[in-house]
């Protein structure tokens, strides 16, 4: 059937002279099964054999019916190949949501925690026992914190993690929450942001914010840090800027990936991200987002 374009009527060999095997078998026909590609070239699927115990020649509408048949079960086979394909997709964005979500939160807790451990046992070993007394009890904080958020990502793992609040005061109290915990001067300004935005967005921008913070906190040395959102009728803009002593995006530091994440975060969300930094010369996250209807 290499050749075949469409049903045809071919003589079957096996059938012809056979009487007593053919299970009562007198007529059988086969349909090539194609897929049709987007360049024009159709992809063969298989064949479909269609078979009756009447001894008769095919008529030219039962070719065409046949051969519409065909077409109709290729483009079912096709399109439950294709679903399969968009499933085993769907599931590797999931794994890679997933994975975002344990470093934006458990991950970024727990490292934390270990260095509030470690300072504490270099504390103990200098016997300043009042000063490790209170690391340990920043470590037994943060991990009740992650333990909460975990049972938390367990049970409902689209929680937003804005809680009720609105963008600005999400974003206000995790400014403060940094200030507090790293001793960072902050500040925010929103320019016209300061309307409903679809759920998607603002998680989006909450989780790029959190993760930014959380780089400057560790690595970068600053003493101010500043994040500010632009709003227009159709996009929205946040820049988190910091003063401290930068790095060079051209070489990624191994073992990190905060800014892969919050690529991927805007991107997903139909957006850009950019940053801009060097050597003592601090940092600049750009992202901007579209603004359409919530999904």
């Amino acid at each position: 059937m290499d050749a075949a374009a469409n049903a045809e009527i071919i003589t079957c060999s096996r059938l012809k002279h056979i009487v007593s095997l053919a299970d009562g078998l007198r007529y059988h026909a086969t349909i090539p099964l194609y897929a049709q590609e987007t360049d024009g070239v159709r992809r063969k699927l298989g064949v479909l054999n269609v078979a009756s115990a009447d001894w008769r020649a095919l008529t030219g509408d039962d070719l065409r019916l046949l051969h519409t048949v065909g077409d109709m079960v290729g483009i079912a086979v096709e399109r439950a190949h294709l679903f399969e394909r968009s499933a085993e997709l769907g599931a590797l964005e999931e794994r890679n949501r997933l994975a975002r979500e344990i470093h934006d939160t458990l991950a970024q807790g727990l490292s934390a925690i270990t260095m509030q451990l470690e300072t504490a046992d270099a504390l103990l070993d200098q016997a300043a026992v009042q000063r490790a007394r209170a690391a340990v009890q920043q470590a037994l904080k943060l991990s009740r914190a992650n333990l909460e958020e975990a049972r938390r990502s367990v049970l409902d793992l689209r929680a937003a993690p804005l809680e009720g609040r609105t963008l600005s005061e999400a974003l206000s109290a995790l400014l403060k929450d940094y200030a507090v915990r790293w001793n960072l001067k902050t500040a925010l300004d929103m320019a016209g942001a300061h309307r409903p935005l679809p759920a998607r967005v603002e998680v989006t921008l909450y989780r790029i914010a959190q993760e930014a913070l959380t780089n400057i906190a560790r690595h970068a040395h600053a003493r101010h840090a500043t994040l500010r959102l632009a709003m227009t009728s159709d996009r929205i803009e946040m820049i988190v800027e910091d003063d401290g002593v930068g790095f060079d995006p051209a070489q990624p530091m191994p073992g990190r990936f905060g800014l892969t994440g919050m690529n991927e975060r805007a991107r997903l969300a139909g957006g850009s991200f950019e940053v801009r930094s060097g050597p003592g010369t601090g940092t600049r996250l750009k992202v901007w987002l579209p603004l359409g209807r919530d999904e």
